[in-house]
């Protein structure tokens, strides 16, 4: 093994000279030319096409001066925009019988995949280049959904950012790079192997397709695929049968040709593996993006680059998952009939120990509580896709919490306890048996393999790989966790030691709206009581329905508001919030319990002030009319449906231009025909809509109309008349406009989601 390694290591290392010397001959010899380069690069578009525009481009005068940031600013505007889906992209949407429903998107070349929404998915046939963000953005609030301008024009942008739209962003950071860096196509591979420990080769979809349809068609039958399952239950038996015969024995020296014909069968088990995954991604008409080669965790495999499957169905995913191990249950079963029907044969000894490492690595890639093959299979029987991460968090984060409240569980939380607690008790069971399983089974087999010839040897090398690869992995991951929670701790420990810290929580607190006409003197106190709080990804800061017990300001980080359903459990995620911005003020001067739960997306650290600190060193401030004023109307603005999107900042600009009304029954709120000057939200009351003299629609409370000739720059579309006495709030031409503007200008400033999803 050992002059293995060093030969691949000389070969390696010989290329990379070779290729080094090659490429400082090619640089002596090439000269930097940027004429002959923009010149070969015009040429190349046709002299005799281009050359002539050029020509009169040049010659003609220039009567007016352009205003070139204007023309960049306009174009640039996301409300102007008007996105087209690329041609060939593909969206699915998935129902869930649990809810949560879900959509998929990939990209034409399947290059990448975006999980969605199922409401951006029904926006996505609209995304045609006909119409711009912002009348996209009329469609969804025309069907009742908010306020919210903003959510669309993130969606645009993520999927700007991912290729999704034509004409495709040109990545030039990445060309620069490339271009810049003088090496050989085999030269970066070397290097990428060196940062990634894994080799790609994109080509592989062709040799899979080649043996779906030369050599793997016919096990996709009903006969050839019962025939396939009758072979891996007679080899499973035949198995049992010599492994109790006492026959074999793992501790067996063995030659070196049968180490390396052990080795090499291991590979070709691997191989085998990720084939059988591949193929039935063929079948279903989905690409292979690429496979591979690489190191993991200290072991050679393969692996397949199999996302394209996502798009594919339940039913089909859990056959695409099972084919992997189910290759490898009727190779091993192959193995154990042959050693059964020929136990004095000369393959046998080397057979034997081949099925053994196959079953071993069968049984640990089916345990569905590990994050492998059986897992995969489970989360799509149950339609739970996320099933292992929610269910960790639900654990850590929710159930107890459920549990002291005495909340009802839902099918669907019974369903994550229970796994996630299985998870857990799994792992516990593990660690304590675990001790008493290799002392008394397993000790005895690796010592004897250990005193045994370099076959047995290496048989040890490939158990210990296999067998102690989620362990290290565990342990990886506990070590990560447990550095992430020192770093926290002395962080909040710098914190209550260091004065810098609070002087800059002093300025975020400063920059909010609600705190622009505080004294100097109250802010600096305000900021000298305040907490960090360093919270995980997924650990929510409070819940829906809670007592109000502080407000937070973000420091680091990013936290989701979600609205969650009582009766069903599904979450909807309302917004999310990012450095600079504050939450739970608003329910805190309210007195009124949190209408929403705010969760940890990534690792966040807030600013804390609880609400004695608040109350006590804002009182005199909110028993001044202006001021309490203002905090109770902003809470009562958040409690209207339309505006729960919107952050405080935002709801401070309703508040300067709009106001309360109040209308009697048979009032006429708009006339069709009048000019759109004012949108309107409705707090309590119904009113009839009215076109052309006819009722059509009944508006009534949590609902808004009047966006329509705001939104379109056109005379009233209705006439709405109070059935009941109603109290709405009035919002004007410009607060609307600046809203809708801010929230298109929020989407511009903010990194687009990442909406990536792995299988």
């Amino acid at each position: 093994m050992q002059y293995i390694v060093l030969v691949v290591l000389f070969v390696i290392g010989g290329l990379i000279t070779v290729d080094a010397v090659r490429q400082r001959r090619v640089l002596a010899r090439r000269s930097l030319n940027l004429d002959g380069v923009l010149a070969g690069r015009l040429t190349t578009r046709g002299p005799d096409v281009l050359a002539p525009a050029l020509r009169a481009a040049l010659d003609a005068p220039i009567s007016v001066e352009p205003d070139v940031y204007a023309e960049l600013g306009d174009r640039l505007e996301v409300a102007n925009l008007r996105p087209r889906l690329q041609e060939g992209a593909e969206v699915k949407v998935f129902r869930l019988r649990w809810g949560n429903d879900y959509a998929m998107l990939a990209r034409a070349d399947r290059g990448l995949h975006y999980r969605l929404e199922v409401w951006e998915a029904e926006l996505l046939p609209k995304m045609d280049g006909t119409r711009s963000v912002a009348e996209l953005v009329v469609e969804r609030m025309g069907a009742g959904d908010g306020l919210d301008a903003e959510a669309v024009t993130d969606l645009v942008l993520a999927l700007q950012t991912g290729g999704f739209l034509d004409p495709a962003l040109i990545r030039t950071d990445e060309l620069i790079v490339d271009r810049l860096d003088p090496s050989s196509s085999a030269r970066k591979k070397l290097k990428r192997f060196g940062k990634t420990l894994s080799i790609e080769w994109t080509g592989a979809e062709r040799l899979v397709r080649f043996s779906y349809r030369w050599f793997l068609r016919p096990f996709f039958r009903w006969p050839v695929a019962i025939v396939s399952g009758g072979i891996a239950i007679a080899g499973l038996i035949a198995f049992f049968n010599v492994f109790f015969s006492g026959r074999f024995g793992l501790g067996e020296g063995s030659a070196p040709a049968q180490s390396a014909i052990l080795l090499a069968l291991a590979f070709f088990l691997t191989f085998m593996h990720e084939l059988g995954h591949s193929v039935v991604i063929v079948r279903y008409g989905r690409r292979v993006k690429s496979a591979g080669f690489m190191i993991y965790f200290g072991s050679p495999a393969f692996f397949v680059e199999a996302s394209d499957s996502l798009m594919l169905e339940p039913r089909q995913r859990i056959l695409q998952c099972f084919a992997g191990p189910f290759t490898e249950l009727v190779i091993a079963g192959i193995a154990a009939i042959v050693v059964f029907t020929f136990p004095g044969g000369p393959a046998a000894s080397v057979l034997y120990k081949f099925a053994v490492l196959n079953y071993l690595v069968i049984f640990l890639n089916l345990i569905p509580l590990l994050e492998l093959d059986g897992y995969f299979i489970l989360s799509d029987l149950i339609q739970v896709p996320d099933l292992r991460p929610r269910s960790l968090q639900f654990v850590q984060h929710d159930l107890w919490h459920k549990l002291r409240a005495r909340d009802r569980l839902t099918r669907q939380e019974w369903g994550l306890g229970a796994y996630g607690i299985a998870g857990i008790l799994f792992t516990i069971f593990s660690f304590v048996t675990g001790y008493f399983f290799w002392e008394e089974i397993f000790g005895q087999l690796l010592g004897g393999l250990w005193r045994g010839g370099i076959g047995s040897k290496v048989l040890l090398f490939l158990l210990v790989l296999f067998l102690v690869g989620p362990v290290v992995r565990g342990l990886l991951k506990l070590t990560k966790i447990a550095i992430r929670r020192a770093r926290a701790t002395i962080r909040a420990i710098r914190f209550r030691l260091e004065t810098a810290w609070r002087v800059e929580a002093a300025e975020l607190i400063d920059a909010l709206p609600a705190f622009d006409d505080l004294p100097e003197e109250v802010l600096s106190d305000l900021a000298g009581r305040v907490k960090l709080r360093i919270l995980r990804p997924g650990e929510p800061i409070f819940r829906q329905g809670d007592r109000a017990t502080a407000f937070y300001v973000v420091r680091r980080g990013e936290v989701q508001i979600e609205d969650e359903h009582p009766e069903s459990g599904d979450t909807r995620v309302l917004r999310t919030m990012v450095r600079g911005e504050s939450f739970g003020e608003l329910a805190l001067l309210g007195a009124h319990r949190r209408q929403a739960t705010v969760r940890a997306v990534d690792e966040v650290e807030l600013f804390e002030i609880d609400k004695g600190t608040f109350d006590r060193l804002l009182a005199e401030e909110m028993r001044a009319p202006e001021f309490g004023h203002t905090m109770q109307a902003l809470v009562e603005l958040r409690e209207l449906p339309v505006f729960r999107g919107l952050d405080t900042n935002q709801l401070h600009d309703v508040l300067e231009h709009g106001t309360w009304v109040s209308a009697a029954p048979g009032d006429e709120i708009i006339r069709q025909g009048d000019p759109g000057d004012a949108f309107f939200a409705i707090a309590a009351g119904r009113a009839d809509v009215l076109r052309e003299g006819r009722q059509v629609d009944t508006a009534i409370a949590g609902t808004y109309f009047g966006e329509i000739a705001l939104l379109r720059d056109v005379p009233r579309t209705a006439t709405i008349v109070a059935r009941s006495s109603m109290r709405l709030f009035r919002l004007d031409r410009e607060g609307f406009d600046l809203v809708i503007a801010d929230a298109f200008q929020r989407g511009t400033l903010r990194p687009a989601a990442d909406r990536t999803w792995q299988h």
